[in-house]
């Protein structure tokens, strides 16, 4: 059973290429702060922008970091089945766990035809690692429904996990119903996992979280004690982290010429902001994804700045991993200079 904690690590960009380099070093820094697994070119690893070679490679990269210390998971989802296929079979090849598999976007397909032309491909492709498919509705305009997921789990022995992020808890009961207390439920949205995995109709036990590319160790920490039982003390942590869960969107209101209009920074802009601001090479973004705006920027600032007065232990691990000073990084302007566009 996949259970714990998952970074869906960020692709680092320099100068608009891959950073495999700074990869590894993110890779390193999450070993190194206890994850239990991280998961390579999700969405949150950009993989709508990257090609098929530079996917292939992160995943190689993050495989060859974990190997033999945590596991490895490899986003292979696309809208196109034939690319699945190549990705998980890749995935596969250099070592990977485990193969997550976004809903199909845009080309909006049934529940019926994500499970038949899309999720069964791939499983029966690649019988020896676990395949999970990664529910989100509000990205993709689809929705692998649990009764669908079911169907999977019952004639596929390598799908019996899944990534949830519909926001809907009735959903995630009817996902425990339909596929039975065996299944494994992993959240999908950092600020839903205490709700996930305490309420006994879900029994979820996990998350694949975007908070741990700059927590991992406290966000891991939360699960293992929610896990135990320690609903108290996994509380306390969960308050420390909801600034840092708050930046997955950040939603800001924006002056215009023609008026007010609302901004929504969507993931992973706000977390490699953040680390930006933190002095994490994570990179900025590859276009069409771009910058924060002035009031998008401040409100990431708060965020941290909360952090950093309240639980200070938090940003700490970065501090010594990557050797700079959390103070300085959030309170001198000329660290977060080019993370912004001046004027809406």
């Amino acid at each position: 059973m996949l259970k714990g904690c998952f970074t869906a690590i960020v692709t680092p960009f320099k100068e608009d290429a891959v950073d495999y380099e700074a990869l590894g070093r993110l890779s390193d820094f999450q070993i190194k702060n206890g994850i239990t697994g991280i998961l390579a070119v999700g969405t949150t690893g950009e993989s709508p922008v990257l090609t098929w070679d530079e996917h292939n490679r992160v995943v190689e990269v993050v495989a060859e970091k974990t190997k033999g210390k945590c596991i490895c998971i490899a986003g292979a989802g696309s809208n196109n089945t034939k690319e699945s296929l190549a990705g998980a079979k890749h995935a596969v090849e250099v070592g990977a766990d485990a193969v997550l598999l976004v809903d199909p976007y845009y080309n909006g397909p049934s529940s019926l035809e994500i499970r038949r032309e899309y999720v069964a491909p791939v499983a029966a492709s690649a019988p020896d690692v676990e395949i999970i498919p990664y529910v989100i509705p509000g990205r993709t305009g689809a929705q692998l429904l649990p009764e669908d997921l079911a169907i999977l789990n019952r004639d596929f022995n390598n799908v019996n996990t899944v990534k949830e992020a519909t926001a809907s808890l009735d959903n995630m009961r009817r996902t425990r119903a339909c596929c039975g207390p065996d299944f494994t439920i992993l959240s999908g949205d950092d600020g839903m996992t205490f709700d996930l995995i305490q309420d006994p109709q879900i029994g979820g036990v996990g998350v694949i979280s975007v908070a741990s590319n700059v927590a991992p160790g406290p966000v891991t920490e939360m699960v293992n004690l929610l896990l135990e039982g320690d609903a108290s003390q996994a509380q306390k942590l969960q308050t420390a982290l909801e600034p840092v869960f708050n930046l997955v969107t950040v939603k800001t209101m924006e002056e215009t010429p023609y008026g007010e209009v609302v901004c929504r920074a969507r993931n992973p802009l706000g977390v490699k902001t953040l680390m930006s601001i933190l002095g994490m090479p994570s990179g900025g973004c590859r276009q069409p994804l771009g910058k924060m705006s002035r009031n998008g920027l401040e409100t990431v600032l708060s965020a941290a700045r909360k952090v950093q007065t309240d639980n200070p232990e938090i940003f700490q691990p970065i501090a010594e991993f990557f050797n700079v000073d959390i103070a300085d990084r959030l309170h001198n302007p000329s660290n977060w200079e080019g993370l912004y566009y001046e004027e809406y």
